[in-house]
């Protein structure tokens, strides 16, 4: 999880067990617009068998999103659009139904459009090796079999897809055709990281992971977006991190950057005030 980082450094920041796994969330983002309800990523959901369950850790029996819609009101069915920043399975498994023995997997969110990348998609149906056991084989086809699923380029504008608010960055340092969604408020904007800045340990720009396809350039990512984002104050949120969901960049004078205003969770209004 910290690439060529010494474990003498990172063990200060999280400590493994027994088995030398380190705790992390699987946290997605859900916006109401008023117009529509826009689910950022779907998590690792429940769709492992019980042995791949326990090879991960993945100490959950049940659906976690899945009840966090339900404690808001909402089924899966409730959600106009599900955007895929890329089909790794710890993203990307929320989107299938919990795993029961002897029974097909399929899709959830049967009203949603699925949208993502066109390279993310094109490389979990044709993976390379190295990256192969990070994806869901079936998910490709059962995606684009509902008829629902929307493939954007690079450069695609977020709002005619989703809204005034919304905004696309692409990155490829982690997978290729990586999609961050940025939404605008009046008061406040945030940036959905993904595996770019998986928590607050990758904020610093040297810390990458062993599974980043390309470490120099995803630090040059993070480098860039990071520039932007420290003048304007957009918070970051991350998926992986245990205790904190989003945080604002702060750099020293040395140009190290580090966060403040760290948020153990967000349930926020973007146009109200701060």
């Amino acid at each position: 999880m910290f690439g060529n980082a010494p474990k003498e450094l990172w063990q200060g920041w999280l400590s493994p067990d027994s088995q030398n796994r380190l705790e992390f969330s699987c946290r997605a983002l859900l916006i109401d617009d008023g117009r529509q309800k826009t689910l950022l990523e779907t998590g690792i959901g429940a769709f492992f068998e019980p042995k791949l369950a326990q090879r991960y850790g993945v100490v959950e029996s049940e659906h976690v999103l899945l009840n966090s819609l339900a404690q808001l009101g909402l089924t899966h069915s409730d959600i106009d659009n599900v955007v895929l920043s890329h089909l790794h399975f710890d993203h990307a498994g929320g989107l299938l139904s919990p795993w029961r023995s002897g029974e097909p997997r399929h899709l959830l969110f049967d009203k949603a459009r699925f949208i993502t990348s066109r390279t993310a998609f094109e490389r979990a149906g044709a993976p390379h090796p190295r990256d192969r056991a990070s994806y869901i084989p079936e998910l490709p086809e059962l995606l684009n079999a509902t008829g629902r699923l929307c493939l954007v380029s690079d450069d695609s504008d977020a709002q005619s897809l989703l809204g005034q608010a919304f905004r696309f960055t692409t990155t490829h340092g982690h997978t290729p055709g990586m999609l961050h969604t940025e939404v605008q408020g009046s008061t406040r904007s945030l940036f959905f990281c993904a595996d770019l800045v998986p928590g607050v340990p990758w904020v610093h720009l040297p810390i990458t992971m062993g599974y980043d396809r390309f470490a120099e350039q995803l630090i040059d990512e993070k480098a860039a977006i990071f520039q932007r984002f420290l003048a304007d104050e957009t918070w970051l949120f991350f998926t992986h991190d245990k205790e904190t969901a989003a945080a604002q960049l702060t750099c020293d004078p040395k140009g190290r950057y580090s966060v403040k205003n760290g948020m153990p969770s967000l349930d926020w209004d973007l146009d109200a005030p701060t």
